[in-house]
C-alpha cells in the first residue's frame, strides 16, 4: 500500500508530522486503527501516523499481511508476527531480539 504525505497535521491537531516530507509517497507497512505503520525519514524508525494525513496512492495490499479488528471494528493490519500485542510496545522499549525480528522481516519482505 503506497501513500502520499498531503498534510502535516491530524484533523485534531493532535499530531504533527515532522519526521516525513509533505508531497513524498510513503510504503505502508502496517495499519493501527486509524493509523499506518511507516518507516520515517529522519531516524528510520516505524512510527504511527495518522491515516488522515495522506492520500492513498496505491491500495494494494501485500499477500503476507494479516487482518484482525477491533471490538470497535477498527483495523489492525501487518505481518502476523507484527500484528502480536506489544509488539511494537517491546520494540520502542528496545528488546533487543524484538527490534532484531522487526529488521529482519522488513528486509525479507520490504527492503528487497
Amino acid at each position: 500500500m503506497i501513500v502520499k504525505l498531503i498534510k502535516i497535521a491530524s484533523e485534531d491537531d493532535q499530531y504533527e508530522i515532522e519526521s516525513l516530507s509533505i508531497g513524498s509517497e510513503y510504503e505502508v507497512i502496517g495499519i493501527e486503527g486509524d493509523d499506518y505503520r511507516i518507516i520515517s525519514d529522519t531516524d528510520k524508525e516505524p512510527y504511527l501516523y495518522p491515516r488522515d494525513c495522506f492520500e492513498v496512492i496505491n491500495k494494494s495490499r501485500p499477500a503476507f499481511w494479516e487482518t484482525e479488528y477491533g471490538d470497535d471494528g477498527e483495523e489492525y493490519s501487518s505481518l502476523p508476527q507484527w500484528n502480536q500485542v506489544g509488539f511494537f510496545e517491546d520494540y520502542f522499549d528496545d528488546i533487543k531480539q524484538i527490534r532484531k525480528q522487526f529488521w529482519k522481516d522488513y528486509k525479507k519482505y520490504y527492503n528487497k
